[in-house]
């Protein structure tokens, strides 16, 4: 898209967030609760506020300003593969 409005005043931006902890997971499992708090055990997600505080980066930007590509992790996650998971207890 971004290659579409070349030569106009139009940013096109992507922000790609890892694990973000919302009601998706509850969703995506049916409502099973426990199983979608598994997903986030033993590391800090995103919040769904910490996703839009970079949004509101991007498009508060100065107007000759265009992030194209941005992904987002959390600490722990350092890959779509790799999040370092603290043993439970700790």
């Amino acid at each position: 898209m971004n290659l579409d409005v070349a030569g106009t005043n139009v940013r096109v931006s992507a922000v790609d967030p890892g694990h973000v902890h919302t009601e998706f997971a509850t969703v995506r499992f049916h409502g099973d609760e426990e199983r979608a708090d598994k997903l986030y055990e033993g590391f800090r997600p995103l919040s769904p506020e910490d996703v839009a505080e970079v949004i509101a980066f991007v498009v508060s930007l100065p107007e000759h300003v265009n992030v194209a590509d941005l992904v987002l992790l959390p600490t722990a996650q350092r890959s779509v593969h790799v999040i370092h998971r603290e043993p439970a207890g700790e």
